[in-house]
């Protein structure tokens, strides 16, 4: 998820009384559930480096507790004039853990996915329940702090005492589980769409529903059969075409992408995506040259560019150039 929903994440379960008795528990539970995520400095040396670490070990289990390790100094140095003791110390390190914890629940709910077994294997999980980003995570969140500050207002116009929020932050939890569980029914119905159906006449070997960041209805469909890969539009309130969609030829295991497939960008691309789709096509220089790409469908279609690999391959089938490029951002053909 988006670091905004991770930060509110984190404010939420303090107001409804997670740590209530460690000074500063909202800041360090936002701290915590933003930890994971300082993965992002393995992109200062190439936005491949990201895609190969990012969602790593940071975003493991088995590492949550030393992870959390890394927002205690900020925590401590705002809490110093109550003069934690070792006590207090072991507190919020327990409560650290469990922001991070909550960061993984979060990353897990989502498209992108989360190798939550490192290091003792690299599987990535994935829900594929909301988008990245989602508006009614965030609605829900910020509902979560805004009805205690409007009360706040109101009472200290009627000069009455104001509640702590937690009424607020427990009614967001359970309206947030009330919308995952949505999500998990909405979704469960669109695989069962895609997989009782045939695509140019040849039934799935795998299927997928891609949430969109607004309509819980509505998902992208991406699926894989012998000949071709298909991306389709699927509105739970309308007939389903399944030829309605977009169709890419699967071109085979040719020398061009044989010759792609040792390269270090495609093995770390191959090993983060999880339907990579193939295109080869005529490249400028002498004939017989190629460009290959790589797409990761789940998060558009190849047109989109986003989240590629692109590679030069000469006449005699070398590689003579490769990058990986994240394109622009956005999800599927629900935009």
């Amino acid at each position: 998820m988006d670091n905004l929903t991770h930060t509110l994440s984190g404010i939420v379960l303090a107001r409804a009384g997670l740590g209530r008795d460690l000074p500063h528990s909202a800041l360090l539970l936002a701290l915590a559930s933003n930890t994971p995520d300082i993965d992002i400095l393995t992109g200062l040396d190439s936005s491949l480096a990201y895609l190969h670490h990012h969602r790593g070990w940071t975003h493991a289990f088995a590492f949550s507790p030393f992870v959390a390790l890394f927002a205690l100094p900020l925590w401590a140095w705002f809490a110093r004039k109550h003069k934690p003791s070792p006590r207090h110390y072991a507190a919020a390190w327990l409560l650290a853990t469990a922001g991070v914890l909550a960061h993984h629940l979060m990353d897990w709910l989502n498209v992108y996915g989360i190798r939550l077994l490192l290091p003792f294997r690299s599987d990535w999980f994935r829900l594929d329940l909301v988008h990245i980003v989602d508006i009614w995570v965030w609605l829900i969140l910020l509902m979560a702090l805004a009805i205690p500050a409007l009360t706040r207002l109101v009472y200290s116009e009627i000069g009455a005492k104001s509640g702590s929020g937690r009424g607020a932050a427990w009614f967001a939890i359970f309206l947030l589980a009330a919308y995952f569980g949505l999500r998990y029914e909405t979704h469960a119905r669109a695989v069962a769409h895609l997989d009782s159906r045939l695509f140019s006449g040849h039934p799935p070997i795998r299927v997928a529903a891609v949430p969109g960041p607004i309509n819980p209805l509505t998902w992208t469909g991406i699926i894989e059969t012998r000949h071709s890969w298909h991306i389709v539009d699927v509105n739970l309130l309308r007939p389903f075409d399944p030829d309605s969609g977009l169709r890419f030829h699967r071109p085979g295991l040719t020398p061009a992408i044989l010759a792609v497939r040792q390269t270090e960008t495609a093995r770390i691309f191959l090993g983060f995506s999880q339907w990579p789709v193939y295109r080869v096509v005529p490249a400028p220089g002498p004939p017989g040259s190629l460009d290959v790409f790589i797409h990761d469908i789940r998060f558009g279609p190849p047109s989109d560019m986003r989240f590629t690999a692109k590679f030069s391959v000469s006449p005699d089938m070398r590689v003579t150039d490769e990058q990986f490029m994240f394109g622009s951002f956005g999800g599927g053909l629900n935009r």
